[in-house]
């Protein structure tokens, strides 16, 4: 069977039983965590307040539902492994997406990020569907999914002190598996676990102790109960700061591990300025990408020294599952190049395409197929590539791709500033199959349909099989933000972090 049939047939299994295939990499075999020991003396801070009630317009009540697990949209990327794909069905056609209604919802500050969405929780005493978003200075916000109001928000303790200011964070937060809880990330460098009931927080544990250097700029990630966060730096890249991976217990918010990307021998949440390295930056949309399979870790760096010892910039890295020992890893030939040119091999994370092999693009604008059989172990390996393709326009390349894969074939989508674009994989290699000259953020696949949002102000849906554009939405500009789609509904926040903005829009489309 061909790629274009593969596609089509999948599509449409996805659109009438909403059953696919999500990606997973076969480097090792399953396996649990074992213990792991405290990185630092830094504990997790019991919380109270921080959550207020929002006063609600007068408004029919939703009707109640019962919750389901398969209509929820618990984090970037749809899964654990950031396929940006997503099994579920979503009552979406091409056929009906013209009968779509948009609300856009006001909320107290700029969503520079993604939605997540759980269905049929309870919210101050009463079952709603509720969007949950983080917005640029760290407050989190239950917005109900079909009323658009505002159900409580969480304001961080202190956020007066950064608001308005440089200080931001475009993470995603992650709901926990219970749907009890979210955690969500602050520009004063927390992450922390809220509850779905009110807002009100159950913990908060710090991942950096410079916070005004080093950001939360990637969505925070979940696995078997462990909650993982990475950090990067601001614009401008004023130093001190590095890149790291942060484990964090789901249940105490206890600081379980960390890894550096610079002076990766120290195994602490260390100050910054005592590292003589600076730069290196986790700072892809994605963030930490998890093989469900084996519990292993995928990041990539940004720009800093590398030395293949301690030093890891401008790197794909593979960590165990305790972030404790580096399992694979790769840099370019060229990688004092692109650290020179500030052309980070990082501004996206690792797409896992199956099979041990993953897609890595960055700011030099290429996509590159790595093999993790040949990145294996300490060694540093240092080029390799089994394939280097061009990004869609040629631009630098700062979104998540979308990976679809089911026994038929696997297919990646990415976006670009001047383009948006789909490649087949098979025997070892990328195929274009189709690509346009359409701005597109972060590619979500979602009942048989590609969705993109143009920056420029617009959301676009594919066929993904051919490319061809089957409805366009109207909305606002922005920036890093993606949509999600679930439930019968889309939700895609507007704006640009760079704005500063206080205020911002949730834009809500429904089937009437």
């Amino acid at each position: 069977m061909n790629a274009t049939h593969a596609l089509a047939s999948l599509a449409a299994v996805v659109a009438a039983v909403g059953l696919a295939s999500v990606v997973r990499s076969s480097m090792s075999v399953d396996r649990d965590f074992p213990p792991a020991a405290e990185a630092d003396t830094l504990r997790s801070t019991p919380v109270s307040g921080g959550a207020d009630s929002a006063p609600r317009a007068k408004a029919p009540p939703p009707t109640p539902r019962t919750g389901s697990a398969n209509a929820d949209w618990t984090r970037f990327g749809w899964d654990a492994g950031r396929s940006n794909a997503s099994t579920a069905p979503t009552g979406l056609t091409a056929a009906n997406l013209s009968t779509l209604r948009r609300q856009q919802a006001a909320i107290d500050g700029v969503v520079d990020a993604s939605p997540i969405y759980l269905k049929g929780v309870r919210v101050g005493g009463a079952t709603h569907d509720v969007f949950f978003v983080t917005t640029i200075y760290g407050k989190t916000l239950a917005v109900d999914a079909n009323d658009g109001q505002t159900l409580w928000r969480y304001t961080p303790p202190n956020y007066d002190s950064w608001a308005g200011s440089r200080q931001i964070t475009n993470a995603t937060p992650v709901a926990d598996s219970s749907r009890q809880f979210i955690y969500a990330a602050s520009p004063d460098g927390r992450v922390q676990k809220l509850s779905v009931s009110d807002g009100s927080a159950v913990w908060s544990t710090p991942i950096t102790k410079l916070p005004a250097r080093e950001k939360i700029a990637s969505s925070l990630n979940l696995f078997r109960g462990r909650v993982i966060a990475v950090t990067g730096g601001y614009i401008g890249d004023a130093s001190p700061y590095q890149g790291h991976v942060a484990i964090l217990d789901g249940a105490t918010g206890r600081l379980l591990s960390v890894w550096n990307s610079l002076c990766s021998d120290r195994r602490e949440l260390m100050d910054p300025s005592s590292c003589s390295e600076s730069g290196s930056a986790i700072w892809g949309r994605a963030g930490a990408v998890i093989d469900s399979t084996t519990g292993n870790i995928y990041v990539a760096t940004g720009n800093g020294r590398w030395d293949g010892r301690t030093n890891w910039g401008d790197a794909a890295i593979v960590l165990d599952p305790n972030a404790a020992a580096i399992l694979g890893n790769y840099t370019p030939t060229n990688t004092d190049d692109l650290e020179a040119s500030d052309r980070d091999l990082g501004s996206t994370s690792p797409a896992l395409l199956g099979g041990g092999i993953i897609a890595q693009g960055g700011k030099d604008r290429t996509i590159r197929l790595l093999d993790v059989e040949q990145m294996r172990g300490m060694t540093p390996h240092k080029g390799g590539e089994k394939q280097s393709v061009p990004t869609p326009s040629g631009a630098n390349l700062f979104t998540a791709p979308a990976v679809v894969s089911s026994p038929k074939g696997t297919w990646l989508f990415a976006g670009d500033g001047g383009g948006t674009a789909a490649w087949s994989y098979g025997g070892g290699q990328l195929r274009p199959m189709w690509k346009n000259a359409n701005a597109g953020t972060s590619p979500a696949f979602a009942g048989g349909l590609l969705y993109v949002y143009d920056p420029g102000g617009k959301l676009r849906v594919y066929e993904p099989e051919t490319g061809k554009v089957v409805a366009e939405l109207e909305c606002g500009g922005g920036h890093w933000n993606s949509p999600i789609v679930v439930d019968g509904k889309i939700a895609l926040p507007e704006g640009n972090a760079n704005s500063h903005g206080m205020t911002g829009t949730l834009n809500i489309w429904r089937l009437p």
